[in-house]
């Protein structure tokens, strides 16, 4: 009987204790990728590789004429096989093309998205002082929350306001 109440007892202190917990949740990435920062960064990866893009879509045209000379029929047998070689070799260096790009492409983004989130963890840890918040949950660790305890925009515009985005 004892051991029952000394139970009992110690549920109901943390029931008492868990009311006056502050909580918050926060959509991580959608803070992240609405941030100036991550906006300006996107049209920066983007104008930085609209050339190598561009030389693809070349090669892509090139590839797709050379098809069709193929298909028309009008070419000896020398000629086609010329063709259907030089086919081959911008088959080759648009694969390149494509391999090359999406790991620069790739690496950057990690690159901007690492440094960003580490930020926004700095920026969403001085919020939570702020705001006297005990716990902050990423919405998408969580199953249902009320739309009061959601700080993604605050913590956007905080982050906007920490970290600036020159010549805007």
């Amino acid at each position: 009987m004892n051991k029952l109440l000394v139970a009992m007892l110690a549920l109901a202190s943390i029931g008492t204790a868990s009311a006056q917990v502050k909580i918050a949740v926060i959509n991580t990435q959608k803070a992240l990728l609405e941030t100036e920062e991550i906006k300006k960064a996107q049209a920066d990866l983007e104008a930085k590789f609209k050339p190598r893009q561009d030389a693809m879509v070349k090669l892509q045209k090139e590839l797709q004429d050379i098809q069709t000379q193929l298909n028309s029929g009008k070419l000896n047998e020398l000629g086609t096989q010329e063709l259907q070689t030089e086919g081959q070799r911008k088959q080759r260096e648009m694969q390149r093309l494509q391999q090359d790009l999406q790991e620069d492409v790739e690496r950057e983004r990690n690159d901007i998205i690492q440094r960003a989130g580490t930020r926004m963890q700095e920026v969403v840890k001085k919020l939570a002082d702020e705001k006297g918040l005990d716990i902050v949950v990423d919405s998408a660790n969580t199953v249902f929350f009320k739309a009061s305890f959601e700080i993604t925009g605050e913590a956007t515009a905080a982050y906007n306001k920490t970290f600036p985005v020159a010549g805007k």
